[in-house]
């Protein structure tokens, strides 16, 4: 199974337009909105979330782009983990796509329906395939998804919809025994979740942010709260629950935010991080497992 970091940022990506914090106006490298690209066979592909840079990031990657014929791409399906718009505005950018599945919680169905009507506006241009997540095959790759999370997007939070909102999912190869698991945001360590990525050659993690309190001090916004409804365990939390744990498996933060420290390649923070044994991949890594 092949696998490219097609972006690793949180919403907004790095640097944020609007933002002249310390982070982004220092010379840390760029990071694009986080989304994910995996091939069974390095021909047909797979999304995981669509983010609002889909259309630079998939120009950015030789397999990902249009071919051989003159209206032919090798995109199949888009999974996504919830209905946040800096996971979902993509798929507008993809509207042009004649045939593309999209797999998502029921809940995410939902406010890409009745709240935010991606599937309206797609379905003017072509009539795309629309699941509820399940255990499925995609070119006998092996897929489930473990419920994380009923956070709510904030232009979907009248919504009734008793979730789940966000779910993680675990990819197997069979044909080598590579998984990778893709959990992006992680409000709290789930239940189930040691079981759902035990054994797994990657797991992709919420990096969002360092700390606890890193959005107040960057913003000089003296809510606490504010950072805590956006539902990211900080990395402080959850490295020290993966740090030495057994077995071969490669732990690696993405969806960083513009305040998290750790985007810059010279910080305290980010030796910290690879001291611990886990990984801060950039925009582009390329995964075979």
């Amino acid at each position: 199974m092949k696998v490219i970091l097609l972006g690793t940022a949180a919403g907004g990506g790095f640097p944020q337009w609007n933002c002249a914090c310390a982070q982004c106006t220092s010379t840390a490298p760029p990071r694009t909105q986080d989304s994910v690209a995996f091939s069974a066979d390095g021909r047909t592909w797979h999304l995981l979330n669509a983010s609002p840079d889909i259309r630079a990031q998939i120009l950015a990657t030789p397999p990902l782009r249009a071919g051989p014929g003159p209206r032919e791409t090798p995109l199949r399906s888009i999974l996504l983990t919830d209905a946040e718009l800096d996971h979902t505005l993509g798929l507008l950018m993809l509207r042009e796509a004649a045939d593309l599945t999209v797999h998502a919680p029921a809940a995410a169905l939902h406010a890409l329906t009745d709240h935010f009507p991606a599937r309206t506006i797609i379905g003017d241009y072509h009539d795309w395939t629309w699941l509820p997540t399940t255990e499925t095959t995609l070119d006998g790759l092996h897929i489930t998804s473990l419920p994380i999370s009923d956070k709510q997007p904030k232009y979907a939070r009248t919504s009734a919809h008793p979730g789940p909102w966000v779910v993680a999912y675990r990819i197997h190869d069979p044909s080598t025994g590579g998984t990778l698991v893709y959990a992006p945001c992680l409000r709290t360590w789930p239940p189930g979740f040691d079981a759902f990525a035990e054994g797994a050659s990657l797991v992709l993690l919420d990096g969002t942010f360092h700390s606890g309190t890193e959005f107040t001090h960057a913003t000089e916004n003296a809510n606490p709260a504010v950072q805590q409804a956006m539902g990211h365990l900080p990395i402080t939390t959850t490295l020290a629950t993966i740090t030495n744990r057994p077995g071969a498996t490669r732990w690696a933060y993405t969806h960083l935010n513009n305040t998290n420290p750790v985007v810059a390649p010279t910080s305290s923070e980010h030796a910290a991080v690879l001291d611990a044994g886990a990984e801060l991949p950039s925009d582009g890594t390329e995964f075979a497992l």
